[in-house]
């Protein structure tokens, strides 16, 4: 199941509180959503978080991202983390950018 789906199912007030805390997030205008994506898919992968990094780089390329910009975007966690991010988060995000259509 979904990790997210298990969220809304367990905690539904708080899953919406949350929903409405990310749809004020998009709405901001200081980035637009690409960029805002591929920030959240360098914190992710600094994180090691694959979950998150195999849905967000879907989006990602939906929103007009390239591979190269994905790659990029996940190699420069490298000056903050090290290689953990990269060894774990770079095959995922490469694997499902080439998957979506």
């Amino acid at each position: 199941m979904n990790p997210l789906e298990v969220f809304q199912k367990e905690a539904p007030e708080v899953a919406k509180a949350f929903d409405g805390l990310i749809t004020a997030l998009k709405e901001t205008s200081g980035l637009d959503a690409k960029t805002k994506q591929l920030v959240y898919i360098g914190i992710k992968a600094a994180m090691g978080d694959t979950t998150a990094i195999y849905y967000h780089v879907s989006m990602a390329k939906k929103l007009g991202a390239t591979r190269d910009e994905i790659k990029d975007t996940i190699l420069i966690t490298l000056s903050v983390v090290g290689l953990k991010g990269v060894a774990s988060c770079l095959p995922v995000a490469l694997e499902v950018y080439d998957k979506t259509v």
